[in-house]
């Protein structure tokens, strides 16, 4: 009995500290959540007309439990009429770009991947400019520009797998295959903003710094809708992203179908941003900076690095998106600006920081 007593007491403090050890991850996706909906309501304050927090969260709750809680017309107006779209396309983009940038760095083990080094955002860019510099586009009317940056998107994520498939599928043949996709498309982006007017060349590089200004509730809903169908799915493969890491051989040598893993996550990813990024513009560093920050401090399985990596780059784009709005009020910066601002003195710091390889 005193030997069996003594054998399970090493199972149970493994127990207890895999306990701690998942209470900690938790504690962190927690404190995000926690974090965003604070932000949520300060950013829901700010603007030309005054609204306490107390009064933004009582709009809010007002719409779903309208008994208990009671509002203003005027309240309801800015709330849900004027600023709560765009704060919620600020969280939703910032989850789908972490999402696709954590994917994209865990299948092609480099931190420096994401959809923006690819050339995913340059297609994205090269579209928008055709239909603003040229007017031609997949369909016409008002969402030109939005078809247009969807389906180069997708283009370029393709064009990227068809020369990845040409030399075989490896991490460095897509890299290098999206570095050249990237040149290619930003080299046309040029040319473009070259033969353009003062007028046109204007609008191009505003489309291209990046901006919440054009959200609307349908917006919104197109881009929850798109993260909520592709997330399960990449979720669900987080075990197989978690071998990828360890080198393709020892991926294959535990059962995972490496290059079909990799292919449907980069059409996964693809689809994402080009879901985003249609409707805000190229948004820069999110998708690199909310994958590191969240490995740094839950590490890197992506069980737990998924979730954490949404909620930071919801997080971090609202942040940039509220200090973009009122920095220098009444004038509204671009957001892309400020996460540039954000993301450079990051990468700085880790680059300062680590003393040892990422994987």
């Amino acid at each position: 009995m005193s030997i069996l007593a003594t054998k399970d007491k090493p199972n149970s403090s493994l127990r207890m500290e895999y306990r701690r050890f998942i209470g900690r991850k938790m504690l962190f996706l927690i404190s995000l959540v926690l974090g965003i909906i604070l932000l949520a309501g300060y950013a829901a304050t700010r603007g030309s007309a005054d609204i306490s927090v107390i009064d933004v969260y009582t709009t809010i709750l007002a719409r779903f439990i309208p008994g208990y809680f009671e509002t203003t017309w005027f309240s309801d107006t800015i709330v849900w009429g004027l600023r709560l779209h765009r704060i919620m396309l600020a969280i939703v983009g910032g989850m789908g770009l972490a999402i696709a940038g954590a994917v994209m760095q865990g299948i092609l083990k480099n931190p420096l991947a994401s959809p923006f080094t690819l050339g995913i955002a340059s297609a994205a860019g090269f579209g928008a400019a055709l239909a603003i510099v040229l007017g031609a586009g997949f369909i016409g009317g008002e969402y030109i520009i939005i078809a247009n940056a969807f389906v180069f998107t997708l283009l370029a994520a393709m064009s990227v797998y068809g020369l990845a498939k040409y030399k075989g599928i490896t991490p460095e043949t897509m890299i290098l295959a999206g570095i050249a996709i990237m040149y290619l498309f930003s080299a046309m982006t040029s040319f473009l903003q070259y033969v353009g007017n003062a007028d046109q060349v204007q609008e191009v590089v505003f489309w291209m710094m990046g901006s919440l200004g054009r959200s609307s509730w349908d917006k919104v809903w197109i881009v929850t809708a798109i993260v909520a169908i592709c997330f399960p799915y990449l979720l669900l493969k987080s075990w197989d992203i978690n071998a990828m890491g360890t080198g393709d051989e020892t991926a294959k040598s535990l059962g995972v179908n490496v290059e079909r893993t990799r292919i449907v996550c980069m059409i996964l990813v693809s689809l994402i941003t080009a879901g985003v990024i249609c409707f805000t513009g190229t948004i820069g560093f999110i998708g690199l900076v909310s994958p590191h920050i969240s490995r740094m401090v839950i590490g890197g399985d992506h069980r737990f690095l998924l979730p954490a990596s949404a909620l930071v780059g919801g997080l971090l784009l609202l942040g940039a998106d509220t200090v973009a709005r009122t920095i220098l009020d009444p004038v509204i910066l671009p957001v892309g600006i400020m996460t540039a601002f954000l993301g450079v003195p990051f990468f700085v710091y880790l680059f300062l920081r680590r003393k040892k390889e990422f994987w």
